[in-house]
């Protein structure tokens, strides 16, 4: 057996502030790489697809682990926080078990000990567990730059595979969710080649509630992984489903329109047709079961 290729050489630091972390990246020119869990950084490191000159570790910054939640503001995640500490929040468990769910379905609980949403969102990988999930609660990400803070919707965030709008010297530092909609329901299946830990072959996330506005008496809100440049909502399909009562017949359309919207490649891990079926099958089932919560209550 070939030993593993080790870590290449660098320089770590350690920042007490958001002004010098700014400052750093701005001054490494590139040469510098974030570092809050490290499960990702590491292992592209490791095997040469990068060779930072510095390590930046913010997870020790103030706030940067911190987990809040109050009924007015919602859920404040620092982005160093670990997942696992994310989903087994009461607040989390009680509130956002949508949140909880995509978490869950992350590698495995070892790598989520390490593992930060902040990182998983801010990699910009289509197949993030934890996007759709973030897109269907319609997070706020709180990012710091040269110029102070600024929000950005998470609607807005990506831009394409491993691409945000992250500017040079930004980082985020916090993820903002609103309170959940009163009565809400959520789930978040995802698909994947082995039962637990896989990347997404299709991730489907759905969030209902009683919405008095809408003429199906019920919203939702409907965000995929793995089958566009990047993590996506579904607004065709939420329009469907707020538009008439709901029935079978409805669901299936607002699925179909799912997939319509699905704009997957093919890979290793599929192809693109099958992506497609699975996103119509998926969603499907995630509006049906959150569909069986809400319109019970």
């Amino acid at each position: 057996m070939l030993p593993s290729p080790g870590l290449p050489s660098f320089d770590y630091i350690k920042p007490t502030s958001p002004q010098e972390v700014t400052k750093l990246l701005l001054k490494s020119d590139g040469a510098a790489r974030l570092f809050m869990g490290g499960t990702d950084v590491f292992v592209r490191m490791r095997d040469g697809f990068i060779a930072p000159r510095f390590l930046i570790d913010v997870k020790r910054l103030p706030g940067m682990t911190a987990i809040k939640f109050s009924q007015r503001k919602g859920l404040t995640i620092g982005a160093g926080a670990d997942m696992n500490s994310i989903a087994r929040h009461p607040a989390v468990v009680e509130n956002y078990p949508l949140l909880a769910e995509a978490i869950h379905s992350v590698a495995a609980y070892q790598v989520r000990t390490r593992a930060t949403m902040g990182g998983n969102l801010c990699n910009a990988s289509p197949a993030a567990d934890t996007a759709p999930a973030a897109l269907a609660l319609e997070a706020n990400l709180i990012l710091h730059g040269r110029r102070g803070e600024r929000g950005v919707p998470i609607t807005k965030f990506f831009l394409g595979p491993g691409k945000t709008v992250l500017k040079p010297g930004e980082f985020l530092l916090r993820i903002e969710i609103p309170p959940p909609p009163k009565g809400a329901a959520g789930r978040y299946i995802k698909l994947g080649r082995n039962a637990h830990g896989d990347l997404a072959i299709v991730g489907v996330a759905a969030l209902g509630y009683p919405d008095k506005q809408s003429k199906s008496g019920f919203s939702f809100r409907i965000a995929l992984a793995s089958v566009a440049p990047t993590p996506i909502r579904v607004p065709k399909a939420e329009a469907i489903l707020s538009a008439s009562p709901l029935t079978p017949d409805v669901i299936e359309a607002a699925a179909i329109a799912a997939m319509e919207t699905a704009k997957p490649i093919d890979d290793v891990r599929s192809t693109a047709a099958y992506r497609k079926a699975m996103v119509k099958a998926l969603t499907k089932r995630a509006v049906s079961e959150v569909w069986g919560e809400v319109g019970a209550t």
